[in-house]
């Protein structure tokens, strides 16, 4: 593929991330939003009655209230509407040019498949790998409900997952491509498939745990509700771009393709 049809594909794919980015914002704010303000509550309402013991016939009522006065450098409003607004924003344009690089080294390689219908491939293949087999492992917590001495080990560990939940769908896709001609491109896909199922579930099994992701009593169903708006957010933008980046590819390839019948899009990009 030539490098001017790359970076087409590439300001696309950002453009896509910004598209899936205002929905999965819309998500995020409806339905994300309300499980963090209940987190939040139920965080202040466990300090504000340690304190209160603590403190008890020692005058905390009155350090109590003046710690409750102290203003936040962000307010929470900021927090969850402009702030939360440009974290999504920047996350769906980074992860569209990402996807669309990814797009552009699989079109013609894991298939003879459309523009269309390889962006299709390319976003269910990045919302497994990057965020869906990582969450089943480590499943997103709300802020303020896990121990802040471990957050650099429970980061590390997530991140770590992404990388090796990455790297086995990559060797999946290249065990699954060898196979092909001996076992047919159906019968390689569920073989690749099994693999990589199989090698996920003994890592699950061999890294640690993070028990102490969220803290003793903390109510269930605000947590599973947390999780679920987590699922869905990422969920939705990963969708959106496929469905957006999918129309937008196409119809930049197209007339590329009409004018290259040799099929030289497929090449590898010139140095």
């Amino acid at each position: 593929m030539h490098a001017s049809t790359v970076r087409a594909l590439l300001v696309r794919g950002m453009l896509a991330g910004l598209i899936a980015g205002l929905f999965a914002f819309a998500v995020a704010y409806v339905v994300g939003e309300p499980p963090v303000d209940g987190a939040i509550a139920v965080e202040e309402a466990q300090a504000a009655h340690e304190a209160s013991g603590a403190h008890a016939g020692h005058g905390g009522g009155a350090a109590t209230g003046e710690a409750a006065e102290e203003e936040e450098a962000v307010s929470r409003g900021v927090q969850s509407t402009l702030g939360l607004a440009t974290g999504v924003l920047v996350y769906g344009v980074a992860l569209g040019g990402i996807a669309a690089l990814a797009f552009s080294f699989a079109l013609g390689r894991v298939g003879r498949f459309s523009p269309r219908a390889t962006a299709a491939l390319v976003g269910a293949a990045a919302f497994t790998t990057v965020y869906l087999v990582p969450f089943l492992k480590y499943p997103a917590t709300p802020p303020a409900v896990g121990n802040p001495d471990t957050i650099g080990k429970r980061t590390t560990l997530f991140f770590l997952m992404i990388l090796l939940s990455v790297l086995l769908g990559i060797a999946a896709v290249i065990v699954g491509r060898r196979l092909a001609p001996r076992l047919g491109n159906w019968n390689a896909t569920l073989a690749a498939g099994a693999g990589f199922v199989a090698v996920t579930a003994v890592a699950f099994a061999v890294l640690p745990s993070n028990d102490d992701a969220v803290r003793a009593g903390f109510p269930a169903a605000l947590l599973w509700e947390f999780r679920v708006a987590s699922l869905a957010i990422q969920l939705v933008l990963w969708a959106v771009f496929a469905v957006v980046f999918g129309v937008l590819a196409q119809r930049t390839l197209a007339p590329r393709a009409a004018a290259d019948p040799q099929g030289r899009l497929g090449a590898p990009v010139a140095g």
